[in-house]
């Protein structure tokens, strides 16, 4: 079986993996298309600690090749997206409908695979780069024929994470304001997220002029270009209509946004999305950034004008609630999934789809089985 393995010395692509059967709770998938994600540019290049080998990709679609004996929600042939939540579904977290939090769904690792007769592990619970995979039941959602897979795909982590981040964790309301740092896969979905949920003004910002055409495609009302010498936030909130209510703007500067996005995981940028917010603004940390890494932040300029820093994991998603919700945006044309793939490659391409994200050429970049 084909696929692209986590060596320890990089990514390989091979045919030498093998892949066993179901178990009584379990789906085998055929996968027929994949995004490729910058957490799976992390593990290899070692930002995301992981134990080779290992199957990569967890952001995929594909159809039911297999299924448990126990299995009911799913049967052979249906057209599936797969969840990175291996959630047990019966503990305090899931019972509430916050699945993310699922303890199970942390350090999730097995062994379906066998690269060259030795055991190979599963990333992210899923492993979508094989032509094959095994997930829990949980995992997979079924999904209309029509959809195309190099579509769908990209709801399984990149959609999911960035518009669940807006209608999710941060519920912004109409008439909010906001600013997204990194207009990157995730980026995009935070932006298309907030149009969705009726934001007036959206600014991206982003150390790529050509990444600006892109943001505003999708929803973007503003661009800043970030690089050195240039304060990101100062720039958010000028582009903001600036409020004169507030009579300690020497404190505290004046203007800016409801909620700011950080979906780069840099201390920088998210420092400078706090720093742009309005009083009684909240930024959202999405992007993830190597184990330990820290941001200074004036404990002042959140106590005194009720300003929040929020976490937010894979878009604080309910897969089997948000993944049908994704569609139905999709369906109804106020979901962009087609105009993401910007780039679709076969498998063996993959370096050309790294290649690309590093260049920032990309919205998504898909492989094709």
């Amino acid at each position: 079986m084909r696929g692209i393995v986590y060596t320890g010395d990089g990514a390989e692509v091979t045919d030498e993996l093998g892949i066993g059967d179901p178990g009584p709770t379990q789906v085998k998938v055929s996968i027929q298309a994949a995004g490729v994600c910058h957490s799976d540019l992390s593990v290899i290049n070692g930002t995301i600690p992981w134990k080779p080998p290992a199957v990569l990709g967890h952001e995929g679609a594909g159809i039911v090749e297999a299924v448990g004996s126990e299995v009911r929600s799913v049967k052979v042939g249906d057209h599936v997206v797969i969840a990175t939540l291996a959630s047990c579904g019966v503990c305090r977290a899931c019972s509430t409908g916050h699945p993310s939090w699922c303890l199970s769904t942390l350090g999730n690792i097995s062994f379906p695979f066998t690269y060259k007769g030795e055991p190979a592990s599963n990333f992210a619970a899923v492993s979508v780069f094989a032509e094959q995979t095994i997930v829990a039941e949980v995992q997979v959602v079924k999904i209309p024929d029509s959809i195309p897979f190099t579509s769908a795909c990209l709801i399984g982590c990149g959609v999911l994470t960035g518009v669940g981040a807006v209608l999710n964790r941060a519920k912004v309301r109409p008439g909010e304001t906001s600013a997204v740092f990194g207009v990157g896969g995730v980026g995009l979905n935070v932006i298309q997220g907030l149009k969705i949920a009726g934001a007036t003004k959206i600014v991206a910002v982003d150390n790529q002029p050509g990444k600006e055409a892109l943001a505003r495609q999708f929803g973007a009302t503003d661009f800043v270009l970030a690089g050195e010498g240039i304060d990101s936030a100062k720039a958010v909130r000028e582009a903001v209509p600036m409020s004169n209510e507030h009579a300690w703007g020497a404190l505290f500067p004046l203007g800016g946004v409801t909620w700011a996005f950080d979906c780069v995981g840099h201390p920088a940028v998210l420092k400078s999305a706090l720093d742009c917010l309005d009083w009684g603004g909240n930024a959202v940390a999405i992007g993830i950034p190597p184990r330990g890494t820290e941001v200074s932040v004036d404990i002042n300029s959140l106590a005194y004008v009720d300003r929040g820093l929020l976490g937010c994991r894979y878009g604080s998603a309910r897969p089997h609630h948000d993944v049908k919700l994704m569609v139905d945006l999709y369906q109804s044309g106020q979901l962009k999934l087609d105009e993401l793939v910007s780039l679709t490659t076969p498998l063996e391409q993959f370096r050309d789809v790294v290649d690309a994200m590093h260049s920032g050429t990309v919205a998504r970049g898909v492989l094709t089985f």
